[in-house]
């Protein structure tokens, strides 16, 4: 029950989802911010607001967008672990997330608007079956359709998958689970704006099927967003066109446009950029009498003539800052095995950009245990991006990653993820590591490359290699140009990054950001399949360095053996408290982990103690046979007999009478303990007790039954009666 005293002023819209309903609700929390929804689908629901500075921030020139998705465990049910119990660093997930949605909305500000924003989206509530990435997309479009912010949208997102030869629109965390194809797309009524893809060897033609699909939707959604927002919405900021003094921009270009003109042709990145810098100081400097406190805009000024220099390089010339064609890769250096002592490693040159990679194999311990929102689970391949301030000459200190690094990993990994052996085929732990050495456009793509070959060179048995290309995109009106594998000016002046990752057969990521209102599904079709092959010629590079994974781990790699006991045997292994596997465990120097389904792991750094391990692992859950001869431990003397361990934890008893071919007066003048003795399982008896006979191993003629007649009354005189192993035992 609820109590109102105000006026209600909540209006709410269910727009079709898949095939459930996505509710989209304002008016009733968080009425201060400058727009914002509450997002529910089922029993999922997020909070996303929008909100500004009135005034921008004296002397900037940038757009501070800030996106902040966050996740409250409260809406799961958890309680943070930890010890301060509150919610901290953001998640991978909460990154990747901010990422998406940023990328979504930001080329839609117009570029003289320079207010800090900031968009945020706190999960209130999660099912655990609907993901919350794209409710949170759709409702920062929302929040800032009702806002006052000139947001050019509205746009719309939505994700795919691939079931039964179906897409599926939205699918929930178990059919992602289970699709080939995951693939998240956002744009506006005419274009595509964002889009990111994981998939297992999509081919490009089902990946443009895919595309085609995503937008029909995002068109319907965005018209139902557009009817709800236009009667709700507040009047729009007017956001006035940056203005230059005419006679400032008369000055510099007459000053420097021919110096920059020549300097776009410069295919060196080190010698165009210090040939700019250079040209922008004494420009600047030439001008501080005629144009006192302009230096900002004498470059901005420079900048404007550098990007229309560069463009009509490309649209008009036909021609690249470095000489390509505009479908031309840059040369390609590659070697494997570089460093001595990593289980495996790579450097991947192309043009200027380098980068070294290398591999880790660890046992089933090291996996990283993944804290989200639906729980913890362990991830057994980890990829992580490093980029340091020499691989672009700057003097940067090396922090915590950035949303950047982690972003970049994530492409990387997601790139290789689908082409790794089965966890049950090869048990090993992976981490991936790329040091970006150099700099010059495309370092996450490099890092695929160079991420395939270590791989490889680790002989780990993948099913294919694996390499990327970025992907750019000048666009003039109707005119224009997509380039193959873009350097890092193509990427500052350009209009697209468009990367894809693949094998011969297929597509295994895409990632798609652009500085437009959107681009075509035509121009995308292009690029994909202009980017199809240029990673096809990369490939056949990279497999001229190594054309198939090594067939022998490292010598410093860990090794590992499966062996699979049957579930009932798991306690017996594991023994009360953990004592038996931590036994073993400690005698053999390995680790020994058991999974629910019976599968053991066993790692250690070589191969005579894991093979021990192994032994023991497998005689812990085997079971003692009649007629077996066993080389086993004397544990125990009585005055009956000897306890033998003929197994790991699993005893028998040699009755004094089966110790020898000869009468025995005392069991310590034939055995002590410690000592290492071969018997025979004569008997197993109904309530398991093993009894084993030396005589039996010394006399082979002997036979169960010799054994069993001793059990029986005396014959002559003197035997004692014998009762099986863990009786009462005694002379009569």
């Amino acid at each position: 029950m609820s109590v109102k005293e105000h006026t209600d002023t909540t209006r709410t819209i269910e727009i079709t989802y898949g095939t459930k309903k996505l509710k989209i609700e304002t008016g009733r929390m968080a009425k201060q911010a400058a727009g914002s929804v509450l997002v529910s689908i089922e029993g999922t629901v997020v909070l996303v607001t929008a909100a500004y500075n009135p005034e921008p921030k004296p002397g900037q020139d940038f757009f501070p967008l800030t996106v902040d998705y966050r996740e409250r465990t409260y809406a799961a049910g958890r309680i943070p672990g930890g010890f301060f119990k509150r919610e901290s660093k953001p998640r991978d997930k909460e990154t990747l997330t901010s990422r998406l949605i940023d990328r979504s909305i930001r080329p839609l500000f117009p570029e003289s608007f320079l207010n800090a924003v900031q968009v945020n989206a706190v999960v209130l509530s999660s099912d655990q079956v609907n993901d919350t990435d794209i409710p949170s997309m759709i409702g920062a479009s929302f929040a800032l359709m009702l806002s006052d912010l000139p947001f050019k949208g509205p746009i719309s997102a939505v994700r795919v998958g691939l079931l039964n030869g179906q897409f599926v629109l939205n699918p929930t965390f178990k059919e992602q689970a289970e699709s080939p194809l995951d693939l998240v797309v956002a744009g506006s009524k005419n274009a595509i704006m964002m889009v990111e893809s994981g998939s297992q060897e999509i081919s490009e033609e089902k990946l443009v099927e895919a595309l085609d699909f995503a937008q029909a939707e995002i068109v319907k959604a965005c018209g139902e967003q557009e009817k709800f927002t236009a009667s709700l919405a507040k009047p729009k900021l007017k956001v006035e066109p940056i203005s230059q003094d005419p006679a400032l921009v008369s000055a510099v270009e007459a000053a420097a446009r021919e110096k920059i003109r020549a300097a776009v042709r410069t295919a060196d990145k080190s010698q165009r950029e210090n040939a700019m810098s250079e040209m922008k100081r004494e420009i600047v400097k030439s001008f501080e009498a005629q144009f006192p406190e302009q230096a900002p805009a004498v470059g901005a000024v420079i900048e404007n003539i550098l990007y229309e220099e560069a463009r009509a390089l490309i649209l008009k010339d036909k021609v690249r800052t470095d000489g390509r064609k505009w479908d031309q890769i840059r040369p390609i250096s590659i070697e494997v095995g570089v460093l001595p002592r990593t289980h495996g490693s790579a450097l991947f040159t192309r043009g200027q950009t380098q980068s070294l990679s290398t591999v880790t194999l660890g046992s089933p311990d090291d996996q990283q245990i993944m804290d989200v929102l639906e729980g913890e689970y362990k991830e057994r391949f980890i990829l992580h991006y490093n980029f340091p301030g020499f691989a672009t000459g700057e003097a940067k200190a090396e922090r915590s990653p950035g949303r950047r690094e982690i972003g970049h990993g994530a492409l990387a990994r997601r790139s290789l993820l689908a082409l790794l052996p089965p966890e049950t085929e090869f048990p090993y732990t992976l981490r991936v590591v790329s040091d970006i050495l150099e700099s010059n456009g495309s370092s996450s793509m490099a890092s695929v490359c160079g991420g395939s070959l270590a791989l490889f060179d680790a002989g780990v048995p993948m099913k294919s290699p694996c390499a990327g290309i970025a992907m750019g995109l000048i666009l003039e009106g109707k005119d224009y140009a997509v380039l193959s594998d873009i350097m890092g000016l193509e990427d500052h002046l350009g209009d697209m990054d468009f990367k894809v990752a693949g094998t011969q057969n297929g597509i295994t990521a895409l990632q798609m950001d652009i500085k437009i209102e959107g681009i075509s599904i035509e121009i995308m079709k292009q690029a994909i399949h202009q980017a199809q092959a240029g990673r096809l010629h990369i490939l056949g590079l990279m497999q001229k360095a190594i054309d198939a994974p090594r067939a022998e781990l490292s010598t410093f790699a860990p090794k590992i053996v499966t062996v699979m006991i049957a579930k009932d045997k798991i306690g017996a292994l594991i023994g009360p408290g953990g004592k038996n596997i931590r036994s073993i465990s400690e005698l053999t120097g390995t680790e020994v982990n058991v999974n629910d389904d019976g599968r053991v792991t066993i790692t250690g750094v070589g191969a005579e103690s894991v093979n021990s391990a192994q032994a023991m692992v497998e005689g812990s859950v085997a079971e003692v046979e009649v007629g077996r001869i066993y080389k086993g431990k004397v544990t125990r003397l009585m005055n009956f007999g000897a306890f033998v361990e003929v197994l790991p934890g699993k005893e028998g008893l040699v009755h004094i009478s089966q110790l020898d071919v000869k009468r025995v007066e005392k069991v310590e003048d034939i055995v002590k303990e410690g000592d290492i003795i071969e018997v025979k399982c004569v008997e197993v008896d109904t309530m398991g007790r093993v009894n084993l006979s030396r005589k039996a191993v010394l006399m082979p003629e002997g036979n169960n039954e010799d054994f069993i007649a001793a059990r029986g009354p005396k014959r002559d005189g003197d035997r004692p009666p014998f009762r099986g192993g863990g009786g009462r035992f005694g002379r009569s």
